[in-house]
């Protein structure tokens, strides 16, 4: 992709699963990347096993003081930030009469309140340089009703319109833009579904199979080039086709 040479990359949530193949993506592309995550032990895997890559930092994004000492540090690290991958998030499984106050909460924070708060430092730093690029995590959820998701779908709904009023504001020196990814096969989506729920899944796909995580990588890297360069305020579904149909996608079976 043209212009990720050089670039300074942020990565939230980058420990595992999709931020991590966004962090490999990026050094693939000659970027210098930081990845930041609350999962202490997680960084120092990630280190070991991408060491090309120029940090990572300890944080919890729903915690506006810690994101504040992060990004100080970031600061040092790169001496400024040119991308932003606000990837961190938590998924919580469960009927919404069943959701208490608690749980609700900390997925919002997370998934919403701990966006807009690296997405704000992020802005902030990008307007006094040269520009930049953020590029949101959402997901089908936020575009389609799944059940037993609610919080989880009421966040991306969220973070979908959050990019949109981004992108408006902080345009022109600033790109927004939101990647909203359906099945893909990482950690967390191995916790919440049992094997045969996983194929059921696939069946619901047009494409035949869940995602990968380096297929994802690839969008957000495209996005971030200079080859998307007249792109903003936009999401971008990656979901092998399943919500393309509406109900008929989501059928296992086809009819002639």
């Amino acid at each position: 992709m043209r212009g990720l040479k050089d670039k300074r990359v942020l990565i939230t949530g980058g420990a595992r699963g999709i931020g991590e193949a966004i962090a490999a993506r990026f050094l693939e592309e000659g970027s210098c990347v930081v990845i930041l995550d609350k999962d202490e032990a997680g960084c120092r895997d990630i280190k070991q096993k991408i060491p090309a890559l120029t940090g990572t930092l300890v944080a919890d994004v729903s915690n506006p003081i810690e994101v504040e000492q992060a990004f100080i540090e970031m600061d040092q690290m790169m001496n400024g930030l040119d991308i932003l991958i606000n990837n961190a998030g938590i998924s919580m499984r469960k009927p919404f009469l069943e959701i208490d106050p608690k749980e609700w909460s900390e997925v919002i924070q997370v998934n919403l309140n701990g966006l807009f708060f690296i997405a704000q430092k992020a802005a902030r730093i990008m307007l006094i340089g040269e520009g930049g690029v953020i590029l949101n995590m959402g997901s089908t959820n936020g575009l389609m009703g799944y059940p037993f998701y609610a919080a989880y779908n009421a966040s991306k709904a969220g973070v979908i319109e959050l990019t949109r009023s981004m992108a408006l504001e902080l345009a022109p020196s600033v790109r927004v833009n939101v990647i909203c990814p359906g099945y893909i096969l990482t950690q967390m989506q191995k916790a919440e579904y049992t094997s045969e729920m996983l194929r059921d899944c696939e069946k619901r796909v047009p494409l035949g199979r869940l995602g990968k995580p380096e297929e994802v990588a690839a969008l957000f890297v495209f996005l971030a080039s200079d080859d998307a360069e007249f792109i903003t305020g936009q999401y971008f579904v990656i979901d092998g086709g399943e919500i393309a149909g509406g109900l008929a996608s989501q059928s296992p079976t086809k009819k002639l």
